[in-house]
């Protein structure tokens, strides 16, 4: 195993088999020396910085009817809701008041959406914002859809890939969704000019080391600005209720691990990691993270933006989200930047303007 640690942070690959081994070994002390390194690497490239993203969950209403999440289509029991463009811009004002000058438009596939609403939405951002980065976060369009939300100022788009195996992303989906479109939907994102994300979930019903290591090899050969991923949590309301979680230390080591493939990829401690564990974010940053997403969704909604249960943070308002994420990064070493924080390699140039359609 010391073996394929040293090939690991040295040349920032395995093989298959490698990485096999290295997924399916328990031991606590492989998981800290991973983290350890993991976070070297990302102290290299970008400092002690932990980049911002301020959320917004604009719709909770979705055509997609994923088994494992609690916004699907067949959730009868959910309280369905839409911010308009005005509410959306009442966000973002709060949003850059705060210092973030990163957005995340994030919600279901809702089909109310058309690219004409979803357009005016990124352009009337843009044009109010035009020094702050856009992040669209709503599935699989048609690549016209992607083109125009670019042209109209969108920088980034995240579209968690769930996982690369096909068979086991045919369990966790319904019958008329493609795991290939959504690969294509990617690979359309990144020729469009999009900082791409995507991503994964931990410990999905099903999963096993294998498909683990297809997940670490797609993204490697994908290449993606930001690479999004979570432990699975069970939603009371969907046919996993009763499905175990991901847990927090296998979760960590999936961090650490894409950090030493992908060395200058941005990489959330996400809001699940909160969830599992009170430190997860904490933990998360410290195995090589450097993102965090504080919600500017209106309070008033938050807690239908439902995902999975017992979401945390649902009932703060969003300066109390951002100072208390400021006061425990701090606890750590760390410092919320103020700035778009773009992916090294990505971004605009200096004294130059992005393309547009």
């Amino acid at each position: 195993m010391e073996k394929i640690l040293e090939q690991l942070i040295i040349y920032q690959t395995l093989d298959r088999e490698a990485l096999v081994r290295l997924m399916a070994d328990p031991s606590p002390a492989l998981g800290a020396h991973l983290a350890d390194a993991a976070r070297k690497v990302c102290e290299e490239h970008y400092g002690t910085a932990v980049f911002t993203r301020g959320l917004i969950e604009f719709t909770n209403c979705c055509r997609n009817d994923c088994l494992y999440c609690g916004i699907r289509r067949s959730n009868r029991k959910l309280h369905r809701y839409r911010l308009d463009k005005e509410q959306i811009l009442a966000c973002t004002d709060q949003g850059y008041a705060l210092g973030f000058r990163t957005f995340v438009l994030q919600g279901g596939e809702d089909p109310w959406f058309t690219v004409d609403r979803l357009e005016a939405v990124v352009a009337a951002v843009h044009a109010r914002f035009p020094d702050c980065a856009i992040t669209l976060s709503v599935g699989e369009r048609p690549r016209e859809d992607y083109e125009r939300f670019y042209a109209a100022g969108a920088d980034r788009f995240l579209l968690r890939h769930e996982t690369a195996d096909d068979a086991h992303y045919r369990t966790l989906h319904p019958r008329e969704m493609d795991p290939e479109h959504r690969k294509a939907c990617l690979y359309a994102l990144q020729a469009i000019g999009y900082q791409v994300g995507t991503g994964f979930m931990v410990g999905s019903p099903g999963q096993t080391v294998e498909h683990l290591v297809s997940d670490l090899l797609f993204i490697q050969a994908l290449q993606p600005a930001m690479i999004g991923i979570g432990p699975f949590i069970p939603h009371r309301d969907t046919p996993f209720r009763d499905q175990p979680p991901g847990t927090l230390k296998q979760t960590l080591k999936c961090i650490s691990v894409l950090r030493l493939m992908n060395p200058k990829a941005l990489i959330p401690a996400t809001t699940a990691l909160g969830t599992i564990d009170p430190t997860g974010r904490e933990q998360g940053i410290l195995a090589g993270a450097n993102v965090v997403m504080p919600n500017l969704s209106p309070v008033a909604v938050r807690g239908d933006y439902s995902l999975y249960d017992n979401k945390i943070c649902t009932g703060e308002e969003a300066a109390e989200c951002r100072d208390c994420l400021a006061a425990r990064m701090k606890k750590i070493g760390r410092t919320l930047a103020v700035d778009r924080g773009d992916a090294i390699g990505y971004g605009p140039k200096a004294g130059e303007s992005r393309h547009r359609f």
